[in-house]
């Protein structure tokens, strides 16, 4: 369903209000309905559609289609390149992700504070800051046992005396005899009608194109896309929160003429995967989603269990041709497994004439080693946890049927036969008050620009060790609370 804004006697293609948001994700909904709740009119602009959490099946092709840019297909290019994912549609990547819920340990903010001169950023002045997130989306722990594939990476940790946890949701389980699992709690299911019901307008199928400041207010140029054609709008007000995320955040700011600092510092959490194969049935269709994670390395890497349904598996397994077949059969026998380190940086730049951001990435021959050390230890606990094969996600790697076969694998990674891949990204435009290193204040707003901010994974000065989204959102909301105290909107 579509949701057109009111009218304001401008006409159709020009628009004014309070406040634009654009992007809809964990950082864009949060803030446009915290404005949206102060009284003010808030549009929020979203480039995808806006499609129900049940329009396609979680992690089928068909959702992939439907709520992820580029159909998934996205590059960061380097020596070792990085495939990564965004989401593209109302909720953004809500929608998408598995919703394994943290808040980044204190550690984390600590080092921001020291290092970016973030003001005001400890533990304890975020914590009414997380709970009042999740007072809205709700945060909850499996009500019963978690399924198999989990659970074996929890047995093998516990045999090798590793720290192991269960990891809450962003999900609301059932806790009738319906047998029904419950519902994802993604920004389309909370904070988006929030924002709705407070008054606030909804733009999806809208892509920004280009901010400008004048006369006091910011001219937000969009294009409004339909099946048949597209429509060139105006928006104007006083002022813009961008909320695009780590990538398409700074792609629309450096189109629009703002550089300082803005994708020069692109970070995310690398990943690889393994598909371990186990002799009994382990992948029961229609169980719930893996919760389990090892923490004994942090805050180097970390381990967990991905969404292994058959085509996933086929595609995990592509580095082993030979073994299309034995998916095809035994796909109830094998999971994914992943190891996600802190390592890698990078940058996000705009050229004229294309429409994608072009992202650069490096990881370092400390990263590379890292994750191959992590990659080892993977091997480890899959053995431990009783797999009888463990299949490396990497072309060229050998099939390992024993731990005496772990000392195989290369003591770092190749940058060439890398298959790494991310979800996490963040960092690209820093907040802070160390000028030579920050795009935003300690509180989102651009340096050198009145009344616009960013609200979403840019502004995280680095990795968060654990999974973002939870740290996106309590920023966001930290953020718009002091822009209402001061007037800023």
């Amino acid at each position: 369903m579509a949701i057109f804004p009111r009218g304001n006697g401008l006409g159709p293609d020009k628009i004014a209000a309070d406040v634009v948001v654009i992007g809809s994700g964990p950082g864009g909904a949060v803030t446009a309905s915290m404005c949206a709740e102060a009284g003010k009119f808030v549009v929020m602009l979203e480039e995808g559609q806006n499609l129900p959490l049940e329009s396609a099946p979680h992690f089928s092709r068909e959702e992939i289609l439907q709520k992820y840019r580029n159909a998934g297909v996205n590059i960061g290019f380097g020596a070792a390149k990085i495939a990564y994912v965004e989401g593209c549609c109302v909720g953004g990547g809500s929608e998408v992700n598995r919703g394994l819920y943290h808040r980044a340990p204190e550690a984390v903010f600590d080092r921001w504070r020291s290092d970016y001169r973030v003001d005001a950023l400890s533990l304890s002045e975020l914590t009414p800051h997380f709970a009042a997130c999740e007072k809205v989306a709700k945060v909850e722990y499996l009500p019963g046992p978690a399924p198999q594939l989990s659970t074996r990476l929890e047995e093998g940790a516990h045999r090798l005396g590793w720290a192991c946890l269960e990891v809450p949701r962003l999900y609301a389980y059932a806790t009738d005899a319906t047998g029904a699992p419950g519902r994802k709690q993604s920004m389309s299911e909370t904070f988006v009608p929030r924002f709705l019901e407070a008054g606030g307008e909804l733009m999806p199928d809208t892509c920004a194109t280009r901010i400008a400041r004048s006369a006091g207010r910011w001219t937000v140029h969009a294009r409004r896309s339909n099946p048949t054609d597209s429509q060139e709008i105006e928006l104007t007000a006083k002022t813009v929160f961008v909320a695009g995320g780590a990538v398409q955040t700074p792609l629309l700011l450096r189109r629009s003429g703002i550089r300082r600092n803005v994708g020069d510092s692109l970070r995310f959490h690398p990943m690889l995967k393994v598909v371990a194969l186990f002799a009994d049935e382990i992948n029961t269709p229609g169980e719930l989603e893996p919760v389990h994670q090892i923490k004994e390395f942090d805050p180097r890497f970390s381990m967990g269990c991905s969404m292994s349904k058959r085509p996933a598996l086929a595609l995990a397994m592509a580095a082993h041709p030979q073994m299309m077949e034995a998916v095809d059969r035994d796909w109830r026998r094998m999971a994914i497994y992943y190891v996600q380190s802190t390592g890698g940086i990078g940058r996000v730049r705009s050229f004229p004439g294309f429409r994608d951001p072009f992202v650069r990435v490096e990881l370092s021959p400390l990263d590379l080693k890292e994750l191959a050390e992590g990659l080892t230890r993977l091997a480890e606990v899959l053995f431990a946890a009783g797999a009888q094969a463990v299949y490396p996600s990497i072309p060229g790697y050998p099939v390992l049927f024993s731990p005496a076969d772990i000392p195989k694998l290369p003591q770092t990674l190749p940058p060439k036969q890398a298959n790494v891949t991310t979800m996490h990204l963040f960092s690209s435009c820093p907040m802070g008050e160390d000028m030579h290193k920050c795009a935003t204040s300690s509180f989102g707003r651009v340096h050198g620009a009145d009344n616009l901010f960013i609200a979403d994974a840019s502004l995280l000065c680095g990795p968060t060790v654990v999974n973002p989204q939870g740290t996106v959102m309590a920023v966001a909301h930290r953020n718009v609370t002091r822009a209402i105290e001061d007037r800023a909107i």
